[in-house]
């Protein structure tokens, strides 16, 4: 409305004037309802065709879209195992922070399995103690068979010398009786040195291996004792939160509720603009924002950033060709933009539904390139300056955007 009412003003009215003043036609006589086209031809054709210029041109170098929002990522309250409500410490819409308790459950197995791991360690300990008892017995016993070794051996060596002597009060078989017995002290001496290295071995060895899986079931014990209690991951308020002790959660289809991050969604805005406009938004560009959540204000932006690709083109491999007749139609060119002041967005919730315009501005060019010639600088001063018409749209929508849909919608 506003392009045509201005392309008008050099087409249309001229072309009256000149009838009305120069050729004398008069309103209601040579100027009539059937009249008109004849008579002003020249400028209803001029004017259809300036607007559609100035339309095509506006749109082009100056997007505009009604699909913006500031999307916001919610984090599921879901616990590791499922299992009945035995405490709830928080309440719906209440802020917690990181690490704070949500609730707990009943947790019997858990807690069984804990006890369990906890007994197995004692059970370890006491034989770890069972063992050094064994250790000083089989010490003691080597002492001993020691002794029985010494005597033994000191009284073959008698006889030995004895006889070597040539005195008739050893006999040869008591020298070989001697003998026997000294070898079975010997390998009584050996069995008992055995014995110690094995009491030894398990008191380095083996001991030490079932304390450290002991100690592994009862960390195990632990972890999944903590499983119960499900606390929240960031900084966030809780929605959709109605739980009661002795309700069932289950991790895979039953869910306690939902976090809302305080800071996801905050001053960042997601744009769709037609595709016509991905060689004309750049980061960096300079737009506006209205949001029905605060009507009546305009919020300058800045683009940061442009998706690079096209989500409509997402490709999942599946069993069948995708055939490109059934494809959607075309998407969206994907627009992040921040707000170009701090603080300006503050009072905007997040998922508020905004409108927007993002403007193309060649003042820089126009200033530093003196290369350009008379016609691109006067068609580039065209662009700029009909950015002002698509400005002065967006105050109108915001203007009419209470009405429209408090009133007009039927809602």
């Amino acid at each position: 409305m506003i392009e045509t009412l201005l392309c008008a003003l050099v087409t249309i009215l001229p072309d009256f004037l000149y009838r009305r003043f120069v050729q004398g036609k008069r309103i209601g006589r040579e100027l009539t309802l059937f009249s008109v086209w004849y008579e002003l031809r020249w400028g209803l054709t001029a004017c259809v065709m300036l607007t559609l210029m100035v339309i095509t041109t506006l749109f082009y170098f100056h997007p505009a879209t009604k699909t913006v929002a500031s999307y916001f990522r919610t984090v599921t309250i879901l616990p590791q195992v499922g299992g009945r409500v035995a405490e709830v410490y928080v309440e719906n819409n209440q802020e917690v922070k990181a690490g704070d308790p949500i609730l707990r459950l009943e947790g019997l197995s858990q807690r069984a399995a804990l006890e369990s791991a906890r007994a197995a360690i004692a059970e370890v300990e006491a034989a770890h103690k069972l063992a050094e008892t064994d250790l000083a017995r089989a010490k003691a016993g080597i002492a001993q068979a020691q002794a029985a070794l010494a005597q033994e051996r000191d009284d073959l060596e008698r006889n030995q010398q004895l006889r070597d002597q040539g005195s008739s009060a050893v006999r040869l078989t008591e020298i070989e009786r001697l003998e026997n017995l000294v070898a079975q002290r010997e390998a009584a001496v050996e069995a008992a040195e055995a014995q110690m290295a094995a009491v030894q071995q398990q008191i380095d060895v083996l001991i030490p291996a079932r304390m450290s899986s002991a100690e592994a079931q009862l960390h195990l014990a632990e972890a999944e004792l903590d499983k119960t209690l499900v606390t929240a991951g960031v900084d966030a308020r809780i929605e959709q939160f109605a739980l009661q002790v002795g309700d069932y959660v289950s991790p895979v289809l039953r869910p306690a509720g939902i976090l809302v991050p305080l800071e996801s969604g905050r001053n960042r805005f997601q744009a769709g603009f037609n595709q016509m406009a991905a060689q004309v938004i750049k980061p960096g560009m300079v737009g506006e924002i209205g949001c029905m959540t605060k009507p009546f204000t305009v919020i300058p932006m800045v683009v940061v950033a442009v998706q690079d690709v096209i989500a409509t083109g997402q490709l999942r491999p599946t069993d069948e060709l995708r055939d490109l007749k059934n494809m959607r139609e075309p998407g969206t060119i994907t627009v992040i933009m921040e707000p170009l002041y701090a603080g300006m967005v503050e009072p905007l919730p997040p998922g508020s539904n905004c409108i927007a315009n993002v403007y193309t501005s060649n003042h820089a060019r126009l200033q530093e390139d003196d290369s350009l010639g008379t016609g691109e600088r006067l068609f580039l001063h065209v662009v700029d300056t009909i950015g002002v018409v698509h400005a002065a749209g967006l105050r109108l929508r915001l203007l009419m955007m209470p009405v429209t849909t408090l009133v007009l919608s039927g809602h």
